[in-house]
Parts: structure tokens; C-alpha cells; sequence
């Protein structure tokens, strides 16, 4: 296996509350980035949250291919926002990508 950091943007279409942040927050903390060595390298956090309402969620996910990574951050990505309260319309999400590879080999 070999994990894979996963990038993951969205908007938040109504804005999203201080409440809700930390919930999708702290719901995003067991696959946060920074349990990598790239993480500890770069800083990467788990949310990053833009003026304009669009977001990026960063995972770490451990699969045996790109698309398989690329599926498990997805769903990890819909579950944590649903944790938060939020549904597909008020948070869509855009296609996930392979950001970065922390692998042995």
C-alpha cells in the first residue's frame, strides 16, 4: 500500500459558519496530511478555506492505486462534510487529485 495525498476542491455555496467549520475540521483530522512526512515537510492542512467560499480538502489515504486513492478521499471528503452538517448543494465537490505520493519504494 501506499499513501497518497489527495487534494479536493469545493465551494461553499452559502458561505459556511464558524460552528461547522470545526466540526468538518476536526471530522477531517483522521486523514490529515500532516501524518505524512510530506506533511511534516510542506504544512499541508487538512482545510483550507478561501475569501471568495472555495475550499480545499486535503487527505492522506493509504490504497493500492491512484483511482482507488482518488475514490477513498472523495468519500472520506462527502462523509466529513456531511459530519458538519453540510449536504451536496450547499458544498460541492470538484474532481480529487493525487497530490502528492509517500511511499517506501
Amino acid at each position: 500500500m501506499t499513501t497518497y495525498v489527495i487534494t479536493v476542491p469545493g465551494t461553499f455555496t452559502a458561505g459556511i459558519e464558524d460552528e461547522a467549520r470545526t466540526r468538518l475540521s476536526q471530522a477531517l483530522r483522521p486523514a490529515d496530511p500532516h501524518h505524512t512526512r510530506m506533511g511534516d515537510a510542506q504544512d499541508l492542512d487538512p482545510l483550507t478555506v478561501n475569501e471568495d467560499d472555495t475550499f480545499t480538502i486535503r487527505l492522506a489515504v493509504e490504497a493500492d492505486s491512484v483511482p482507488h486513492a482518488e475514490e477513498d478521499a472523495r468519500r472520506l471528503a462527502d462523509s466529513a462534510l456531511q459530519a458538519a452538517g453540510l449536504d451536496d448543494s450547499e458544498a460541492p465537490l470538484g474532481p480529487a487529485v493525487v497530490t502528492g505520493i509517500d511511499s517506501e519504494v
